[in-house]
């Protein structure tokens, strides 16, 4: 078997690894010329066998993975297959398979987890699209799921957008559980009664019930930077936790666990907080309570008092 992979970024790159230990050919494409095999779309696609041709596309969601799947609509023939396995809206793939198949071209999109450390663990694997399609690329995804139970690390999922689908809930719950050992840790490292902190979160790693891979890489981090003072605390979102919520919103379906992770990596990119602004001065305007001048650092000092007509008599 033979196929095609654009896009050689961190992940790209090792899964054409993975790929090729299991014994399939790949051709890869990138802009780069350091890492790419082909000079262009055009030269991965003649590489390729014509009508069975699969190109796997690993770039960033959005305009980067139109603009490939319209460039390879141009470029395919009947029988070829794409699979978008990036990070794509799951209410994209619908258009995306529509291009395609003026020309005949199948499609499947893929949900794929395991970061940098698939090409040793191998990945998550969450498919959308028709069961022929999957069967026929079924050797791709054995070589990059993990060793197992093919169950266990693989699953079509259902039709086009099911695979995107799936992968934005399982982002979403990302979130919310490195939130809560985000918290946990934070818990820990503000009371002087636990004087190990770094040693009770790895305490954790066997027997009990919150162990977890996550649990693993944070005991890692801390082992590599025990205060975390190498980092900063500004944490980006990649879009996945943001359509999560807004699916919770649309179906009614409660998440407040993922909505709170979310919203606390929007805080976590405000020097200032304007909210809290706020809410310092309405507790000031309702109840005189005291408030830090702007700029400044540590306790509260004591401030002059709302004068009492301004306090309601039952605030």
């Amino acid at each position: 078997m033979h196929i095609g992979l654009v896009g050689l970024g961190k992940m790209g790159a090792n899964m054409r690894e993975r790929i090729r230990a299991a014994g399939i050919e790949v051709t890869g494409y990138d802009r780069n010329p350091d890492v790419t095999d082909v000079p262009s779309l055009e030269a991965l696609v003649e590489a390729l066998p014509a009508g069975e041709r699969v190109v796997w596309v690993m770039v960033p969601s959005g305009a980067i993975t139109d603009a490939v799947i319209r460039d390879l609509g141009g470029l395919l023939t009947s029988g070829d297959v794409v699979i978008d396995g990036g990070n794509s809206y799951y209410q994209d793939d619908q258009p995306h398979a529509d291009l395609l198949a003026e020309n005949g071209v199948g499609f499947l999109d893929v949900g794929v987890s395991g970061g940098v450390w698939g090409l040793k663990n191998g990945y998550g694997l969450m498919v959308g699209g028709d069961a022929d399609l999957v069967a026929r690329v079924l050797p791709v995804f054995d070589a990059l799921r993990p060793e197992g139970p093919r169950e266990e690390g693989f699953v079509h999922a259902g039709a086009i957008g099911a695979g995107h689908f799936a992968k934005m809930v399982h982002n979403g719950i990302e979130y919310g559980l490195m939130q809560a050992y985000a918290e946990g840790y934070e818990l820990l490292a503000a009371k002087d009664l636990v004087t190990d902190v770094h040693g009770t979160v790895k305490a954790w790693r066997r027997g009990t019930v919150v162990r977890s891979w996550l649990l693993d890489l944070l005991v890692e981090a801390l082992e590599a930077d025990p205060s975390f003072g190498e980092i900063d605390d500004w944490v980006e979102d990649s879009g996945e936790g943001r359509w999560t919520v807004d699916e919770a919103i649309d179906l009614a379906v409660p998440a407040p666990v993922i909505s709170a992770a979310l919203f606390a990596r929007f805080a976590s990119r405000q020097e200032e907080s304007p909210a809290m602004k706020a809410v310092a001065a309405l507790r000031q305007q309702f109840g005189g309570h005291a408030v830090k001048p702007a700029g400044t650092t540590g306790p509260i000092s004591d401030t002059t008092p709302v004068p009492d007509a301004a306090v309601p008599p039952h605030a």
